[in-house]
């Protein structure tokens, strides 16, 4: 990864992760994620860590692993958005995984070793991504041409005058600019994909085997099915150009960047640890989560997995796990799991005043969202500060009164305010409607004072 590389988010521009000091990352992250500063810095600390353990020599680099952290707070306070948007931040791999999700080996379902494959997957694809954007000049200008080809077979070979042919070609790339063609169907051979990964079949899991067996399925079934079809210019751009970012991009170059990024920077979120902690019983729910984690375990000490894009080594992937813990704790992990997440920090619950930041400071603010969504159809949404107050409060109250779920609320409540004005947008275009401290009362007191029916509809 260039360390020089420049993030650009809706267009503005900010230092590479590697440049960035814990407290820029941290300010990088206020921009998004209110509250919870402590575990803010502790990702921010542990991700510097990352970028100085790569400027050291190899002798020291080797001995020094990354120092896994362990989330712990109520759904809905922000655990998730503090990894993702560290991810995307640093353009490292990342991938989000439920632990629930996996069963001890010898029982049906999900691996834990499919994680690491497809942490593999999402950066073989980001790689594959950046090295097509590079060249997306050169790529745009093939479509291009291959499309005129579409557009001008006959043409070409009737006008025998070189200069009108040019001349011909060029007054259609214009039209083709201008979209005129977009709806016009062209004559196009389509080519199905029959590549196999022959690599998958020597993996040792199901998974694996299965996906190289569906390849060969694929791979007979459209034998001879090359043929000509007649398809719009639009739909045939996307094919063109699918085909044109397969070419440019070198494929064992891309696998090569790829396998180094997801080992040295790759990130994985496991979420919901909490739901696989065993509480000391020997029924069998608790001996199978046992199991999970022991499964787990060897994943996040450091082991090396076979993927069908090679052998991925997992010593200097960092595991950041979360977990609610408000039916078991901790402690209810296997000793040697918790003693691969050294790091631990608590996310406090959400207050109406943390609530109120939420709806109005982040970049990504659900009023900005509700703003923009609206705006497509000309009608201009006001929020006046007291309003977002009351919207807070009464998010908080619900909270406090039925199920914590964190800024969650937030989102069904926003949706009850604004269900009037959205169902009947088109009838509003042009107007401006202002959210006032009134209009929430009238839209919302009534269903939060009545616990019975704020259970059911916030």
């Amino acid at each position: 990864m260039e360390n020089n590389l420049l993030v650009k988010i809706e267009n503005r521009e900010y230092k590479s992760l590697d440049d960035m000091t814990p407290k820029e990352i941290v300010s990088s992250l206020d921009e998004y994620v209110i509250s919870q500063d402590e575990a803010k810095r502790m990702i921010a600390i542990a991700i510097r860590n990352r970028v100085r353990r790569k400027m050291l020599p190899p002798s020291v680099k080797d001995e020094i692993t990354p120092k896994n952290i362990l989330m712990i707070g109520p759904t809905g306070v922000g655990k998730t958005e503090i990894a993702r948007r560290i991810a995307k931040l640093s353009k490292a791999p990342f991938i989000k995984v439920e632990a629930t999700k996996y069963t001890e080996v010898g029982y049906v379902g999900r691996d834990v070793e499919s994680m690491v494959r497809d942490l593999m997957a999402a950066s073989i694809s980001l790689v594959k991504e950046e090295m097509a954007k590079s060249k997306e000049i050169e790529i745009e200008k093939r479509v291009e041409e291959r499309l005129l080809d579409l557009l001008l077979p006959s043409i070409d070979s009737n006008i025998s005058n070189s200069e009108a042919a040019s001349e011909t070609r060029e007054k259609f790339r214009t039209m083709l600019h201008d979209g005129i063609f977009d709806n016009k169907e062209v004559e196009m051979t389509i080519h199905p994909s029959t590549s196999i990964n022959v690599m998958g079949m020597g993996g040792s899991n199901m998974e694996d085997i299965s996906q190289a067996l569906s390849s060969i399925t694929t791979m007979f079934s459209s034998q001879g099915q090359n043929r000509k079809r007649k398809i719009t210019i639009k739909r045939a751009r996307e094919i063109i150009r699918e085909e044109e970012m397969d070419r440019a991009v070198d494929s064992d170059k891309a696998q090569d960047e790829a396998r180094d990024r997801c080992q040295e920077m790759g990130i994985i979120f496991i979420d919901e640890i909490d739901k696989v902690a065993s509480k000391g019983s020997s029924s069998n729910a608790d001996v199978s989560r046992e199991g999970v984690q022991r499964d787990i375990l060897p994943i996040v000490e450091g082991t090396k997995v076979s993927t069908k894009w090679g052998v991925i080594d997992t010593s200097n992937i960092l595991f950041i796990a979360a977990g609610a813990f408000s039916l078991s704790k901790p402690s209810d992990l296997i000793p040697e799991l918790q003693g691969r997440f050294p790091l631990r920090v608590e996310l406090k619950d959400l207050t109406d005043e943390d609530f109120y930041r939420i709806l109005s400071e982040p970049r990504s603010a659900m009023t900005k969202q509700y703003k923009a969504l609206l705006g497509t159809e000309g009608v201009e949404i006001e929020f006046q500060d007291d309003a977002l107050r009351e919207i807070a409060k009464a998010a908080y109250e619900v909270n406090q009164r039925n199920d914590n779920i964190g800024a969650r609320r937030l989102h069904t409540v926003m949706e009850k305010l604004l269900e009037e004005v959205a169902f009947s947008a088109d009838e509003l275009k042009g107007q401006r409607i202002v959210i006032t401290p009134q209009y929430v009362h009238s839209r919302l007191s009534g269903i939060v004072e009545d616990q019975d029916l704020s259970r059911y509809i916030l």
